[in-house]
Order: C-alpha cells, then structure tokens, then sequence
C-alpha cells in the first residue's frame, strides 16, 4: 500500500509549530509495512488543499490528514475532501451532545460555529476524541481510503492508536515486526557501507539506517504470517549486524545511552559525581533521568568559570594560567577532583568550546576534552565536535557516557 501525509495549517508553514504528527505517522505506518512516498504540508487555503487532495490521491492508495478539523472559518480539511469526492455532510446528534458535555466540563458554552465538528461525510467512519472536541473520520471510496485527524498530537495519536491503526490493520493477513538497533560512535554512511551487503540483497527483512543526536539507529522490518516467523527473519540479521559493530552496538528499541549507562552504575553499585563545564549540567540531567540513580549519583557541578574549577575541584591555578581551562591537564584535574571530593568511584568532566564565539586557531570551536577517573585511575579524550551550540554539548554529552559505558564493559 501506497501512503502520503498531509500536514494542514498555515501556523505549520510559518513556522509557528513543529510538525511532530508527520514523524510519529511515518513511523507508525513504516512499523505497519506501508510505504510513506510524500510528505506535504499545505496551508489554509481551499483551492491549494483541494489541488493536493486530488493529486495526492490520484498518486496513493491511503491519505492521511491532520489539522483543520476545528471549529472557526479557516478550518476547511472536512469540508474540501467531501467537496472533491462530492459526498454530502450528515449532521450527528451524537456526537454533538459530546461536544456540548466537553464544553459544560469547562464551564463553557458552545456556540454555533461548534456545530460544525459534528458534521461528517456520509457513510464515513468516526473516530471518536477523547481528548478534545474534533472527531476524526474514514473515508472509502474504491480501492483507496482517506483519513482524517485533528492537528493537535495529544489527540491526534491516541486516535490513531486506538481507532485508525485497529482499522488499517484489520485487512492485513500478514504480521509486520520490527526490531531496531542502536549504535553509538559511527557515523550513518559507514554503517550502510558495512552494512551494503545484506542492504542490496533485503527483500523480507529489510533494513534502514538513521542518524539522530550524534548516534545511528538500524530498523529490520519483517512481514510473515505469524509472529514466530516474523521473529525468526529477523533474529539472524540482528545478529549479524551486532556481530559486526560489536561494542558499538549499545542497545535495542527505544532504549537510551543514558539508560543503559545508569543501570550499570547502579547495578554495580559504583559512586558517581560529574563535574562539568562546556555542557554546563547536561551530563548529570541525563543520569539523573534513571530512577534508582539516587543510590549511586553523588553531586553534579557545573563549574563553568575558572575561580569555580580551582576553589570547587581543586583545579591548580597553573594548569589553568600555561594551558588553560580547555586543555587535557584541567580535564584531568576537574575528573579526578569532583571523585575525591565525593570520594567516589568515578568522576567524569567536560571542558571545552562549545561557541559560537571563543574558538581559536589552536582552539577552534567544537574542542572539547572529556576526563573519566575511575578507581584512581584516569583517561582523558578529546574531541572535535561539529554543529551549532546546542548540537556540541549534546554530542560532547552522549560521547563522555558511550566513553564511560566502554570504560565500565572492561571493569
């Protein structure tokens, strides 16, 4: 089956909003076995929305559309596809005593215009909202099926969860299963090109690489008429592709470094306190996003100015007037000072250049020296990061953890 989204709402173009509901569909219906060929956002326009509506389906078996299913002037979705399958509107009574029950839980009174979310296409199917007062609906006509749900994710994917999903599945006899691997410290282009092997001959599975936050996911998705032999289609490829990244494979599904790194610093009971500089807390935030992470974590110390790094960490003011703070002997000191104060087992810090300004010939922006002492015994990496601010200390972030979650396979 061939599938195209179409995000409504002028806000989406302007920019005004993220268009979060593209991703998370595409992914549903990639995880489904549908193949996603558009992707098109259109703004709140009728004549523009209908031209995309009719070339859309011309070109695909299911459309998909979110947004403009609300109650004002320039909410049109509904309207232009019953207008380009030349259907007619049917009034539910139903489904407007639901609107006027979510209006009295907040203490409103709905007006005329709020008539509108209860019209539907005839002989569509509605899908309900839990979460607000848009239904959503199926169309049939032919071989070929539009879908439409609000804009809002917070009711948009519960509706697909729990009504389009159930609807898309119920004609598929077969058992589509996937099952993603997560590696961390290579880049995309190197994981297909060891990867071009299995990827130029995939029929069932198949196998797609992302890259995302400074580490890269493989998706295998098998099709099969049960589960037992979607899972045995996969298992042989997922083996080999750990066998042939090894340590840089660090996890499976949705789970995340900083998951994995916590629940072995807690499973081995070893003490920790971060002292960072460049990345300014970011380290400490990801491990104290693991529950439990209390009996293990210490302190975390943004020690972001100089005076900090001697006075907090005992950083000596010589290492810091020859070399400077962004230098492997300040990394060494902030790593090996933040574990004695604490007296912990291990002690990780990060200082370097994060930009966009500061950066040198010597010490160009993106610089960064990581230290992990652990057991009195201490390594210090450094690191030249590309991308904005933001992207820097969030890959000088999930780099230090990796480091550390190699450092900890060997203890």
């Amino acid at each position: 089956m061939k599938a195209e989204i179409i995000t409504v709402g002028t806000e989406i173009l302007l920019g005004d909003i993220l268009n979060t509901n593209t991703h998370y569909l595409a992914n549903e219906l990639a995880n489904m076995g549908i193949d996603v060929y558009y992707q098109i956002t259109v703004g709140d326009n009728e004549d523009r929305l209908y031209r995309q509506i009719d070339e859309s389906f011309k070109r695909s078996d299911l459309v998909i559309l979110t947004g403009g299913l609300g109650p004002t002037q320039d909410d049109i979705t509904k309207e232009v596809c019953v207008k380009y399958l030349n259907l007619k509107m049917k009034f539910h009574e139903e489904y407007w005593q639901k609107i006027i029950e979510i209006h009295n839980k907040m203490k409103r009174v709905p007006t005329e215009n709020n008539k509108k979310q209860a019209y539907f296409p005839e002989n569509s199917i509605i899908a309900s909202n839990k979460y607000g007062t848009a239904p959503g609906c199926i169309i049939k006509k032919g071989n070929k099926t539009i879908i439409i749900m609000p804009g809002p994710p917070k009711e948009m994917k519960p509706m697909f969860e729990n009504h389009i999903k159930p609807y898309l599945l119920k004609d598929n006899k077969k058992i589509i299963k996937s099952k993603v691997i997560r590696i961390i410290g290579v880049g995309e282009s190197k994981i297909e090109n060891d990867l071009l092997d299995l990827i130029e001959k995939q029929v069932n599975p198949t196998i797609a690489t992302y890259a995302k936050d400074g580490e890269c996911t493989v998706r295998i998705t098998a099709k099969s008429n049960t589960v037992e032999e979607v899972e045995k289609l996969i298992l042989p490829v997922c083996e080999e592709i750990k066998n042939r990244f090894k340590e840089k494979v660090y996890a499976e599904g949705e789970t995340t470094i900083e998951e994995v790194v916590a629940k072995m610093l807690v499973e081995n009971n070893l003490k920790i306190a971060v002292a960072e500089s460049c990345t300014g807390g970011m380290v400490s935030s990801a491990l104290i996003d693991y529950p439990g992470i209390s009996s293990v974590f210490m302190e975390g110390c943004v020690t972001y100015s100089n005076e900090a790094k001697v006075m907090s960490l005992g950083v000596k003011e010589e290492t810091l007037n020859t070399v400077g703070a962004v230098s492997e002997e300040c990394a060494k000191e902030m790593a090996e000072g933040v574990a004695k104060r604490h007296n912990t087992n291990i002690g990780l810090s990060t200082t370097g250049i994060a930009g966009p300004q500061g950066g040198t010939t010597e010490k160009p922006v993106g610089l960064v020296y990581m230290g992990i002492t652990i057991n009195n015994k201490t390594i210090v990496k450094k690191y030249i990061f590309n991308g904005d601010r933001q992207q820097i200390r969030s890959r000088a972030c999930k780099t230090l953890l990796n480091d550390l979650r190699l450092e900890l396979l060997n203890i």
